[in-house]
């Protein structure tokens, strides 16, 4: 018998890459995406593969008929922009989206994998930062809307493992990039791309000494699916150690693209985390897992999907 997943958000960014690389190991794909933010153009090309899609909110009950082995939870907004515009969606699909998906892992007898994120860790006071970090959260402030939804997912998470003895798994995942983000995503490497490929001034928020490490969405997928057939049931961090400022990344879309673009810069939004790198020792000793596609590498697929995409 074939091994059966669902996966919500499966129309999104990392859930579309997710569902076509376990479709390419022979696993049957059952997607779910109310489509909030998603797109069912990321996944018209596996219509033709063992690939289902239904449109649901997954606050509400999940029904699947049949065997399911895997239940992988992505749906949620992801982005600033999104989970600023809608804060109680994000809130209900962390929260009430987390425990229907919960409940279908339960009741199937399957693994339950949950993608976290390195918001949990807030604006950290730690660095590099490991999994057994608490964070640095504001519960009140703007970003709170994904940061403890979020955490409560992970929480519930914890909770049916312990309690109903489900298999679960958390991946806490760092900022990632790669084809299918979506051009207004506003998050940096889209953002500083579609300006760049207008040739339109690209707008860094602070002084860009802030910094981040990104992760290419091939290499997130390899972590992921390493994490989903492990034995390990605590966070794991699965990212790209490579630390790098806010103003060397949009330095480097500029150059790469070729653009006349210059940099303006505007404040800070509220809550903005100053630094950003994982510790990723538990996915290199427990997984075998480590980052293996370099930076300059994936953007230049990026901007090629991007190319494409910019009017």
């Amino acid at each position: 018998m074939k091994k059966r997943v669902v996966i919500t958000g499966a129309a999104g960014f990392i859930g579309s890459h997710l569902s076509e690389t376990l479709l390419d190991l022979g696993y049957e794909v059952i997607g779910i995406d109310n489509l909030l933010t998603g797109d069912t153009a990321n996944i018209a090309h596996l219509v033709n593969r063992d690939f289902t899609f239904i449109k649901h909110d997954v606050t509400n009950y999940i029904y699947v008929e049949g065997p399911v082995d895997i239940v992988f939870h992505w749906a949620s907004p992801a982005s600033p922009i999104d989970y600023l515009e809608l804060p109680i969606p994000t809130l209900k699909v962390g929260a009430l989206g987390t425990h229907k998906a919960l409940g279908l892992a339960k009741a199937k007898g399957a693994r339950f994998v949950l993608a976290s994120t390195s918001e949990v860790y807030g604006d950290p006071l730690e660095h590099p930062q490991k999994e057994t970090y608490w964070g640095n959260v504001n519960p009140v402030g703007p970003r709170g809307v994904y940061d403890e939804a979020k955490r409560f997912a992970e929480a519930m998470t914890m909770a049916y493992h312990r309690y109903h003895g489900v298999d679960t798994k958390i991946v806490r995942i760092f900022n990632t990039y790669g084809p299918r983000m979506r051009v207004n995503d506003g998050r940096a490497v889209p953002a500083f791309m579609s300006q760049a490929l207008r040739d339109e001034d690209v707008t860094i928020f602070g002084d860009g000494s802030q910094t981040r490490s990104f992760t290419y969405i091939t290499d997130l997928v390899d972590g992921i699916i390493k994490l989903a057939l492990s034995d390990q049931n605590d966070p794991i961090n699965i990212g790209n150690p490579r630390e790098m400022t806010i103003k060397e990344i949009a330095e480097t879309i500029i150059r790469m693209t070729g653009s006349k673009s210059q940099l303006v810069y505007r404040p800070l939004p509220t809550d903005d985390p100053k630094q950003r790198r994982p510790d990723i020792t538990r996915a290199r000793t427990l997984l075998h897992w480590e980052p293996k596609v370099q930076l300059e590498e994936g953007l230049v697929k990026t901007i090629e999907y991007f190319r494409g995409k910019v009017k």
